[in-house]
C-alpha cells in the first residue's frame, strides 16, 4: 500500500502529468482538495472507488481515511492543485505517515506560476532585466513569514515576484514593493489559472488593488510582480542560441583552408 501524493495542476485536466493521471485511475481511495482541484481531474478514478473531497476535513480526519484504506492494503491517491511541493500543506501529512510507517511517494504537477507564464505568452526572465523568480506569499492570518522573508527583503533582489495566498493583502504588497520597483511596476493577478473562468488582471503596483476590487476576486490567484512583465522589445538575445556562444554541444567551427593547386 502506497499514499501517492499527485499535483493535479493549476485546473486544466490535461494539465496533469501522465503518472498523475495513471495513479488516480489505478486507485481504490482517492483524497483531493476539492476547492482547488476540479472533480474533472478525479473523475478518472477507477469505478466504486472512494473519492472524497478533503476540503471541509481536519488533518485528523484525512489521515484517519488514510489509515483506514492502509489497513485494508489499498493505495490512496492524494491530490493536491499545483505543484505538492509549494504551499501544499503535504510536509505535516509525511510526518505522520512516516511517524505511522506508511509508504508514500510525490509526483509533481505544474505550479500555477507556470501556467499563468505559459497562457501569458510569457517569459519570467528576461535576458538583463531579470533572471530569478521569487515564489513567495505574506502573512495574514496564516502562519508568520520567516525573518528575513518579507517583500521589503525580496524585492531588492529585484527579481519576478511570484505572490501566492494575498490577494486580500494587495495594499501591504504595493506599499513593501513600490519603493523598490516603482509605483508604474507591472503586476498580474492570474485568477483561476487553468479553469473555465481563468481570469487575468494587468496593472501597475499603484492600481491593481482597485482593479482586484473592481473584479471582486478574493481568493485562488495569484500575484505575479516585476519589470520582466512588460512588454519587451529591446532586450538582448540570451546566449543560448547565439551564433557566437561556443559550449559543448555546439564547438567552434573550424575555419576553412583554401587550397590551392598549381
Amino acid at each position: 500500500m502506497t499514499v501517492h501524493f499527485i499535483g493535479a495542476g493549476p485546473g486544466d485536466p490535461d494539465l496533469i502529468t501522465v503518472r498523475g493521471l495513471k495513479q488516480i485511475q489505478s486507485c481504490p481511495v482517492c483524497l483531493f482538495a476539492g476547492s482547488l482541484v476540479p472533480e474533472a481531474v478525479v473523475a478518472a478514478a477507477p469505478e466504486g472507488a472512494r473519492v472524497v473531497d478533503t476540503a471541509p476535513m481536519t488533518l485528523d480526519e484525512i489521515m484517519a481515511e488514510i489509515v483506514s484504506a492502509h489497513e485494508k492494503g489499498q493505495d490512496v491517491a492524494r491530490v493536491h492543485s499545483g505543484d505538492p511541493s509549494l504551499y501544499g500543506a503535504i510536509a505535516e501529512q509525511i510526518r505522520r505517515l512516516r511517524t505511522l510507517g506508511i509508504p508514500f511517494d510525490v509526483t509533481p504537477g505544474v505550479p500555477a506560476f507556470a501556467a499563468a507564464a505559459a497562457a501569458l505568452g510569457q517569459e519570467l526572465t528576461i535576458p538583463e532585466v531579470a533572471q530569478t523568480v521569487i515564489l513567495t506569499r505574506t502573512a495574514m492570518q496564516s502562519s508568520a513569514m520567516p525573518e528575513g522573508e518579507d517583500l521589503t527583503t525580496l524585492g531588492k533582489s529585484g527579481a519576478t515576484l511570484a505572490i501566492h495566498l494575498s490577494i486580500r493583502n494587495l495594499r501591504e504588497v504595493e506599499r513593501q514593493l513600490s519603493p523598490l520597483y516603482g509605483a508604474d511596476c507591472p503586476v498580474v493577478v492570474a485568477y483561476r489559472v487553468g479553469w473555465p473562468d481563468q481570469t487575468f488582471i494587468h496593472g501597475t503596483l499603484s492600481d491593481i488593488h482597485e482593479k482586484v476590487r473592481a473584479a471582486k476576486i478574493t481568493r485562488t490567484a495569484l500575484v505575479l510582480v516585476g519589470h520582466a512583465l512588460e512588454p519587451q522589445e529591446d532586450f538582448r538575445d540570451s546566449a543560448l542560441y547565439h551564433a557566437d556562444h561556443v559550449h559543448v554541444l555546439r564547438p567552434k567551427k573550424k575555419k576553412k583552408t583554401a587550397k590551392y593547386t598549381t
